[in-house]
């Protein structure tokens, strides 16, 4: 089952019109939210029902659960990204003395360990709230060769590691109202911009986003940066001082659940 497919076609009208698939998907989760049950969710979720969540919630990423499950899928693109990576052989065991290859070997057992914390944290592959990793494409029908030439593979490691930081912060708002399950996103949202700056290090880029820079990534990448030109945050604007540069540095916008599907769904059959 595609979540991401899913969330498009519940959050883009014109997209449900369009698309059988979208259709069909909406129709699988309908089910899947008719036994959706968050007793058997971890993270102390299901010691809060004096909340009155009721027993039949649709899965979406408006809902705490819905958040995790998107998290889940996102994670399992970066963990089978780096297996794939470290499996072909394009890391160089000769790049920067050996670093390369040891930096990308650790965050594949983080990547790992995010998929596991999660599907645990979904109440495991029984539960109804479990998500199913789905089939990834990363080369795109073609566009990508990333597994044959590691310069690439830094450019997607990188547009990942960026997209997954935005996409924890942009599900804050959906976990605000559970302090366990945001608590729960945000020991993995850490980890994960670290990711990002290690990866952009590598790269012999900056550490941290610079406006709507794509990274050296062809257009079709550009999502992944959207919106971080913005300067004005709270009614000060951040580049009065420094510059613009500096001022978009210093402040990471969220990924709205529309706009990180949209960039994952180029990676997803």
């Amino acid at each position: 089952m595609n979540i991401f497919k899913f969330i498009e076609s519940f959050t883009d009208e014109n997209l449900i019109s369009s698309k059988g698939s979208r259709r069909e998907s909406f129709s699988q989760f309908g089910k899947l939210g008719k036994n959706f049950a968050l007793a058997s969710i971890p993270f102390g979720l299901a010691a809060m029902s004096t909340k009155g969540y009721a027993a039949d919630i649709n899965p979406t990423p408006s809902t705490p659960v819905g958040a995790l499950q998107l998290a889940l899928t996102l994670e399992y693109l970066e963990d089978e990204f780096y297996q794939m990576g470290l499996s072909s052989g394009v890391i160089p065991a000769s790049e920067n003395a050996g670093r390369d290859l040891k930096v990308f070997q650790q965050i594949a057992q983080h990547e790992s360990d995010h998929v596991a914390y999660l599907i645990t944290g979904l109440g495991g592959p029984s539960s109804a709230n479990f998500v199913a990793k789905p089939t990834f494409d990363f080369t795109v029908g073609g566009l990508f060769d990333p597994f044959n030439d590691y310069q690439q593979f830094l450019a997607l490691a990188q547009a990942f590691e960026d997209t997954g930081v935005r996409a924890y912060k942009g599900q804050a708002v959906n976990l605000i109202s559970e302090p366990a399950l945001l608590t729960a996103a945000l020991r993995i949202h850490s980890v994960e911009a670290r990711h990002a700056s290690e990866v952009r290090r590598l790269r012999g880029q900056k550490g941290w986003i610079i406006g709507n820079d794509r990274g050296g990534l062809p257009v079709q990448a550009q999502g992944t940066y959207d919106g971080e030109e913005v300067t004005d945050q709270a009614g000060y604007n951040t580049g009065t001082l420094f510059g613009a540069a500096a001022g978009t540095e210093s402040f990471d916008e969220p990924l709205t659940t529309v706009q990180s599907v949209n960039i994952a769904n180029l990676f997803i059959v």
